[in-house]
């Protein structure tokens, strides 16, 4: 224990001191190339390896440290230039100050008076990505990922159409919703969360590019209104999970405006490209949303987690949000105005601003442009490499910087390219050589290579194909 006039015991230091000796050292490891990105252990091996239970008593300072350092050398190592597994990847060393930062003053979000200047700098934040999406009026909220975001999305798009619902429920009304086939799983959550059940969250078909066909959704939105059913939101997707695909939204703010739907955008992914005048044209017709949800720690590189849910008229959240009438104890007096408690599902809350707004500083306007015309550079190099190989086969034309790739081969049927793709991405996997993801694309395996890490790079790029095309040739009948 420290005594009265120290500031923290040995142990404390000690400790600490050694976390941030091991912060310099992982960062070092993570940027080698040569070391391996996982060491892919199942459960059962890691498990049997590690001394997980706690104790009746404490450790002392060295088994602590040991403890961490078999954290770190069993974790992916996500910074890795060979990470290109999900939406995200790298180390912005700006925003990981802000998660250090954010861990030491430890407070909450709900009030100005507990986080004074946390507060101003989500203000700003949000109102920064307002002016980017082109709201001249809306408002925001930091949230725990872009599943919150589609599930506050819901909500909104539900209280315009019946503002009772939050008090007296939805007796009598079936509401339905859509989705393309497309659109993330997260939509499924949403509509099981606020009770208008997974049968009426309707699926539209989606072209061969991924997006949704408005023809097919015009036609879904008739169809639920002869069936007596109340169609209140529709849900587009601003850069797919697989594909990256982009949904018309000139086209469903017509249809929604049209029908009187709520028409909210999943930007999770794709609302990066707005930073970059040579992209931002992907997201034409965003503007005419009526909320939006955009996760800076994907594409952006901020620090997991890091996700602002947008609306476009500003008062919305307040009204969605009106349980926080309540909270008398934490929401009261003459600052209540500027307590971002009234507008979030959330009471405690992480100060996420803080990274995304250190980021940001650190960047400048610039600096995010210059990152993601990089990163949408390097998935053309990647893209031409796939089309100048014989032996593999780009799957779809990519809208972002997800690149769906198949390994074809010589005189492979369409089960041996099948088996052997879906091979290859477990070799490069328990080899620890790349991490790469996979999924279908009309019912087939295919690899997804993600480009979001700024430590990719060409050379990396050649690497993973040469060693895709070198595993697939190793299994391919002779």
């Amino acid at each position: 224990m420290a005594d009265d006039n120290e500031v923290l015991s040995d142990f404390d230091e000690r400790l600490l001191q050694g976390v941030f000796a091991r912060v310099w050292r992982y960062l070092g490891d993570s940027a080698d190339s040569s070391s391996l990105v996982t060491k892919a252990r199942s459960h059962q091996e890691l498990k049997n390896k590690l001394e997980l239970a706690v104790g009746r008593t404490g450790i002392d300072v060295d088994t602590m440290l040991s403890d961490i350092d078999d954290y770190l050398n069993e974790s992916v190592k996500t910074s890795h230039p060979h990470f290109m597994n999900p939406l995200w990847g790298g180390t912005d060393v700006a925003s990981l100050a802000g998660e250090f930062i954010t861990a030491l003053t430890n407070t909450s979000m709900y009030t100005f008076e507990l986080a004074p200047m946390a507060t101003l700098i989500e203000i700003e934040m949000v109102d920064t990505m307002l002016k980017l999406v082109g709201y001249k009026a809306g408002e925001g909220i930091f949230t725990t990922g872009g599943s919150n975001g589609n599930l506050l999305g819901l909500l909104c798009a539900r209280d315009r159409k019946f503002p009772d619902a939050q008090r007296v429920g939805l007796v009598g009304k079936q509401l339905v919703a859509f989705i393309s086939e497309d659109a993330h799983y997260s939509t499924s959550m949403a509509a099981n969360v606020i009770g208008i059940g997974l049968d009426n969250l309707i699926t539209i078909p989606t072209d061969e590019s991924g997006t949704m066909i408005t023809a097919e959704l015009q036609e879904a939105i008739g169809a639920e209104k002869r069936a007596g059913n109340f169609p209140f939101c529709v849900i587009g997707t601003a850069g797919t999970t697989v594909t990256g695909a982009v949904d018309p939204m000139n086209e469903l703010a017509d249809i929604c405006h049209q029908e009187k739907l709520w028409l909210h955008i999943d930007a999770a992914w794709g609302g990066a490209t707005l930073l970059s005048p040579k992209t931002r044209s992907l997201l034409h017709g965003i503007d005419l949303a009526d909320s939006i949800c955009w996760d800076p720690h994907k594409m952006m590189g901020v620090q997991l987690c890091c996700s602002v849910f947008l609306v476009k008229n500003s008062g919305t959240l307040r009204k969605v949000c009106v349980h926080t009438e309540k909270a008398h104890y934490l929401l009261l007096g003459d600052a209540e105005d500027n307590d971002l408690g009234h507008m979030s599902l959330q009471c405690g809350r992480r100060v996420d601003a803080l990274k995304l707004w250190l980021a940001w500083r650190a960047k400048g306007n610039q600096g995010w442009a210059s990152q993601i015309e990089r990163y949408f550079s390097l998935a053309d190099y990647l893209v031409t490499k796939v089309k100048e190989h014989s032996r593999l086969e780009l799957v779809v034309e990519p809208s972002m910087t997800n690149v769906c790739i198949r390994y074809i081969g010589y005189r492979l049927n369409e089960s041996q390219q099948d088996s052997i793709t879906a091979e290859i991405r477990k070799q490069l996997i328990s080899s620890g050589r790349f991490m790469v993801s996979h999924s279908q694309i009309n019912g087939r395996p295919i690899l997804r290579a993600v480009i979001a890490n700024p430590r990719v790079d060409e050379k990396v790029i050649d690497d993973l194909i040469d060693s895709i095309v070198e595993i697939g040739v190793s299994l391919s009948p002779k």
